[in-house]
């Protein structure tokens, strides 16, 4: 996959990330597990963040916004942090549920959108145009 974005990762940087993204994947998994939950509670949940791709009818612009928010790592750490802070095993899961989801959409090449195109990512371009 070319990429003609030009603030796209790269070569051995873009391989990295994508790296980092199974570390994270791996993660969430780890942190699902430690919450102790029903593993269908995991295969109902773990695309749930996909949801923010409705965002997109408002504009690429809210779309990349919404997508962005709802995939980045920051959100499902936070969460791990306020459920051991609390004590919440269900939190916990989600947590995991959400970093596996982030983590997997990094490792398969699905990087944070920029706002000209729902294709046009920090990872590179996507999609069949590519």
């Amino acid at each position: 996959m070319t990429t003609t974005n030009p603030g796209a990762a790269v070569g051995a940087p873009r391989l990295i990330l994508r790296a980092e993204g199974a570390a994270a994947a791996a993660a969430g998994l780890w942190l699902f597990m430690q919450g102790g939950q029903s593993w269908w509670l995991f295969a109902i949940l773990l695309f749930a963040p996909d949801l923010a791709f409705a965002a997109y009818l408002a504009g690429a612009r809210a779309g990349a916004v919404a997508y962005n928010i709802v995939h980045s790592t920051l959100g499902p750490l936070l969460l791990a942090a306020a459920a051991w802070w609390f004590g919440s095993d269900l939190a916990l899961a989600l947590a995991g549920i959400w970093l596996t989801h982030v983590g997997m959409d990094r490792a398969l090449g699905y990087g944070l959108k920029y706002p000209t195109a729902f294709q046009d990512t920090h990872l590179g371009r996507i999609g069949r145009d590519s």
